[in-house]
């Protein structure tokens, strides 16, 4: 594995799923992890553990969607961005409320943050990295996440610019777009048989994911190892957007 060592990374999102791998893979690369998100007692319970664990780490109570929330933050060398949810409906039924709390948590809360993370790499003038976590939806459709993929599809556009303008500054900037990734907010969409054997004839790897298959190539993506890689969205997903497979056999 790569050394995180003397790097201060951000995770944004980080009290569960996805992000707390993240957060655990980047600690253990030995990094000093901040873990941010609006559940601070979940937080300080996992940083604890990784404390415990001999990893630096502490807790931050961040939350996206409240301006004040992101105006203090601290210097980083890596950001990664992995807050955002999602309504499940037809598009015609979304509310407004329902569209501004989708665009708010998932895309503009994260366009400042990084906005303002960036400006600070810039000017402390020792680059950095970037880490978004997009969808599928950043490449793809799939019937009732409109809103959801509108938010996901600009936040791969996102990744290409800002690439673009902080390379001079050695900034890279990647987004990860994953898969079917068990987690609290597809659970119970999962149970069902159907799903489970839709899954396992529509892609190469027919099992579902789990956090700990993206942590990796987020902790790799915020290392030395990728000093030449930016721009990037960056697929895990089982061969779901790249393969289909079928019942022919010889």
């Amino acid at each position: 594995m790569q050394t995180l060592k003397d790097r201060t990374a951000l995770i944004v999102g980080a009290s569960r799923g996805i992000g707390l791998a993240i957060a655990r893979e980047i600690a253990q690369a030995g990094a000093n992890t901040i873990l941010a998100s609006r559940n601070l007692d979940a937080l300080e319970a996992e940083a604890a553990a990784l404390v415990k664990q001999g990893h630096k780490a502490t807790a931050l109570r961040l939350d996206v969607g409240e301006a004040h929330s992101i105006s203090n933050l601290p210097d980083v060398d890596i950001l990664v961005n992995v807050t955002g949810t999602n309504i499940r409906k037809r598009f015609e039924q979304y509310t407004k409320e329902e569209i501004d709390y989708l665009l708010q948590t998932n895309l503009t809360g994260l366009t400042l943050l990084t906005q303002k993370v960036g400006a600070r790499m810039i000017e402390r003038g020792t680059g950095g990295k970037i880490v978004f976590i997009g969808s599928l939806m950043s490449l793809l459709g799939l019937p009732y996440l409109s809103i959801y993929a509108m938010t996901k599809s600009a936040l791969a556009g996102l990744t290409r610019v800002l690439a673009a303008e902080w390379g001079k500054h050695n900034i890279q900037v990647n987004c990860i777009a994953p898969g079917f990734i068990l987690t609290d907010l597809n659970r119970q969409m999962w149970q069902a048989p159907v799903m489970k054997n839709w899954l396992a004839g529509a892609q190469a790897n027919p099992r579902i994911g789990t956090p700990e298959d993206i942590a990796p190539m987020a902790a790799f993506l915020c290392g030395p190892g990728a000093d030449y890689i930016t721009g990037q969205v960056i697929a895990i997903d089982g061969g779901y957007t790249t393969t289909a497979v079928w019942p022919f056999q010889t």
